[in-house]
């Protein structure tokens, strides 16, 4: 687990190796919206694991590895990024830690960085296990979340959303952890300090997303894999510490 986080504060410490956003003076706002709309499914802060409550003792520390599918050759990266030149993927690193507190409650906190464009953000969630995995009755939770950038130049963007998921575990000791969900996201982006005579207005809209997932969990280590269904496709990896 050492490993990984290392790896995690090396990539976050990186200086951006790509280019900053920053929009071109002929940006519009049908651009921006449509810029938002693909950040927004990078950074909203969706759920990598099933649904299980830690209990009242339990934490789970991991890092996580993502990438979103975004239309690179699109006007809206090209002239959204200061080197016109956009990645494939957005490639997106974080680092969460999650508290399991009384009666099926679980709070919180992760901090993740968009790797090129340099995109830091920050984030909380508040879950609740609505149904306990147990016999052959899959685990149930409901869980909400904010989300938003962190010292972007040009860009403000906030997201909050809810979700269900479902889960059941195989196996014991060593397990497998398939788990499904569905959700909605809520986005207000909003641009800043624009280049003079360039004008954008604040966009908001909601967009829902579901999530297929695996957890291999081997008693305090798990591995995680996710690919959510949105706006476009995200792919993630976690590596988890879990007591």
């Amino acid at each position: 687990m050492k490993r990984y986080l290392i790896v995690f504060l090396f990539l976050w410490a990186i200086p951006a190796a790509g280019a900053e956003v920053k929009f071109d003076q002929s940006y519009t706002q049908q651009m921006f919206r449509d810029f938002s709309e693909e950040v927004g499914a990078a950074i909203h802060y969706r759920p990598i694991g099933p649904a299980v409550a830690l209990g009242v003792k339990g934490f789970d520390l991991g890092v996580e590895i993502m990438a979103t599918d975004i239309n690179e050759n699109k006007n809206y990266w090209k002239k959204g990024v200061e080197n016109q030149s956009p990645p494939s993927y957005l490639l997106n690193s974080r680092i969460h830690f999650l508290k399991g507190l009384p009666f099926g409650f679980d709070v919180g906190v992760a901090l993740g960085k968009v790797l090129d464009p340099d995109i830091p953000y920050v984030g909380g969630e508040a879950r609740y296990e609505i149904l306990q995995d147990k016999g052959l009755r899959p685990g149930l939770s409901i869980r909400g979340y904010y989300s938003q950038t962190l010292n972007v130049d040009q860009l403000d963007l906030k997201a909050y959303g809810v979700d269900l998921s479902v889960s059941k575990g195989l196996g014991v000791g060593i397990k497998i952890i398939p788990y499904a969900g569905i959700g909605q996201y809520w986005v207000s982006s909003k641009p800043q300090n624009l280049t003079s005579g360039l004008r954008l207005d604040k966009e908001e809209f909601s967009t829902p997303y579901g999530f297929l997932g695996a957890r291999l969990q081997m008693v305090l280590l798990s591995v995680t894999a996710q690919v959510d269904y949105g706006v476009v496709p995200s792919f993630n990896l976690q590596f988890g510490f879990i007591f």
